[in-house]
């Protein structure tokens, strides 16, 4: 007899997630499995793949991550404001605590039922924290580049560790000119970054607007990265080259970062998707679409949860 196990499917700004619930049951999927199911070809398909886990230290849920690539990962923003709006409307509550690997995040019920705000924490500034491989003394900029030596397409980023190493690179014309879809995974491997990183590219506009492109570790090129979007936004302050709220546009749609003078910590704000239900067959891994479990009240709020 073949095991079931339900799953929802959401994004945020395009930026995919297949989530199931282990609170009860831990369904034993290793590496290939989560690679299999990420995979728009053998499963549903997602940048992350989230399970729900009970909570170690007081939060109302554990989160776990992996990427597609089947590897565990510390943080993601955009899922973290989708398993916030879950829990919210579980526990019917404006506000959720998320427990992940690199500490908890707290998560606020926006306007409108599908906006979720975020606390994601103090930004990491040390070449130790981020990781790099060698040491640095300012990580506003390092030495790193791609290009003939005297005339390099990318340049001196800056890095940053939200809950993750990232790599921002400053770029004048539109983020789509400086082949990120080659240089990325070259990036992302460099031997700077002992975990890895994740490389975007960010066009500044004004003192509150950017436009990023992502390269993500262990994913590829997405339609939106929450901690990038993060990344981004603490570096163009720290540069001068912003204030501290920008927006910051994606290829997925828009989304709002705070960098909040009073405590250091970053707000991100935007959209979530709820887009289908389903289930898997773990004895092959083969999956279909199911009714929503969620659905909208006439009032504009979810009923029920996983």
């Amino acid at each position: 007899m073949s095991e079931q196990l339900q799953f929802l499917k959401m994004n945020g700004l395009g930026n995919e997630f297949i989530v199931i619930d282990a609170r009860k049951t831990m369904p034993q999927l290793g590496p290939d499995a989560v690679r299999a199911l990420s995979d728009h070809a053998s499963g549903p398909g997602c940048d992350q793949f989230i399970t729900l886990e009970v909570p170690q230290s007081g939060g109302d849920v554990f989160m776990r991550i992996h990427n597609a690539d089947g590897g565990e990962v510390e943080a993601c923003g955009n899922a973290t404001r989708c398993v916030g709006r879950l829990i919210m409307t579980e526990l019917g509550a404006d506000k959720a605590v998320i427990e992940t690997v690199v500490g908890k995040l707290i998560s606020y019920r926006g306007d409108a039922l599908e906006m979720v705000t975020v606390d994601m924490g103090v930004p990491k500034f040390g070449w130790q924290d981020i990781p790099l491989a060698e040491e640095f003394d300012d990580t506003r900029a390092i030495e790193l580049q791609i290009g003939p030596i005297d005339d390099p397409i990318l340049h001196t980023p800056s890095v940053v560790n939200i809950g993750n190493p990232h790599a921002i690179f400053w770029v004048q014309n539109d983020v789509e000119s400086y082949g990120l879809e080659v240089n990325g995974p070259m990036l992302e491997n460099h031997m700077i970054f002992p975990e890895r990183a994740n490389i975007s590219l960010a066009q500044v506009h004004n003192d509150g607007e950017l436009t990023l492109k992502v390269w993500e570790r262990g994913v590829g090129l997405t339609q939106a990265c929450g901690t990038a979007a993060c990344a981004a936004a603490v570096a163009a302050h720290r540069n001068r080259l912003t204030e501290r709220k920008v927006l910051v546009h994606l290829p997925g749609g828009d989304i709002v970062i705070e960098w909040r003078e009073a405590d250091d910590h970053i707000l991100m704000s935007g959209g979530t998707e709820l887009e289908y239900a389903g289930e898997i067959d773990l004895s092959d891994l083969s999956w279909q679409k199911m009714s929503l479990i969620q659905q909208k009240s006439d009032q504009g709020t979810e009923q029920s949860s996983l």
